[in-house]
């Protein structure tokens, strides 16, 4: 069975958009862009479609035209290891966007993003519910995630 694959719908910008994801997700790369052509509802030539994988997960970008917005029900989580790669993500993701709380963040694109630690989910699911409602507390309290700030809530 193939992957399932994410279609974000961009009005123009799809190309942009995935240029800029792929610059930024280690292991990611442009895989194809195709154009409109005659007698379809865009200029032809102008980009239709751009296939592109975000550390090997595939997503396309379609520039449907400005019928739809993009919201944050749907959102893309993207893991860091370390506080610097959360920082790196952080800064980069949301340059000319909209920083929010708890991890998520909105890109100059207007497509949701969270930016979460590795570490999260383990912390989250502990075993001992206090220390969970600890971390998760401490959560709630941040912009971005500080993954010491998080440790030191479950300790």
């Amino acid at each position: 069975m193939k992957p399932i694959t994410p279609c974000l719908w961009f009005d123009h910008e799809g190309e942009e958009a995935a240029n800029f994801y792929v610059s930024i997700i280690k292991g990611s790369k442009i895989r194809e862009v195709t154009h409109y052509g005659e007698n379809m509802p865009r200029p032809k030539g102008s980009v239709m479609t751009v296939a592109f994988e975000l550390n090997g997960q595939p997503f396309l970008a379609l520039n449907g035209g400005p019928n739809f917005k993009h919201s944050p029900a749907i959102s893309l989580m993207v893991h860091g290891e370390t506080q610097g790669e959360i920082d790196e993500y952080w800064e980069k993701l949301s340059a000319g966007g909209e920083k929010g709380v708890c991890g998520w963040l909105t890109d100059k694109f207007g497509v949701s993003w969270q930016v979460v630690p590795t570490i999260l989910e383990r912390l989250v699911s502990d075993k001992d519910p206090q220390r969970a409602q600890r971390v998760m507390g401490a959560l709630m309290q941040m912009k971005k995630l500080d993954i010491a700030g998080l440790e030191k809530a479950a300790a």
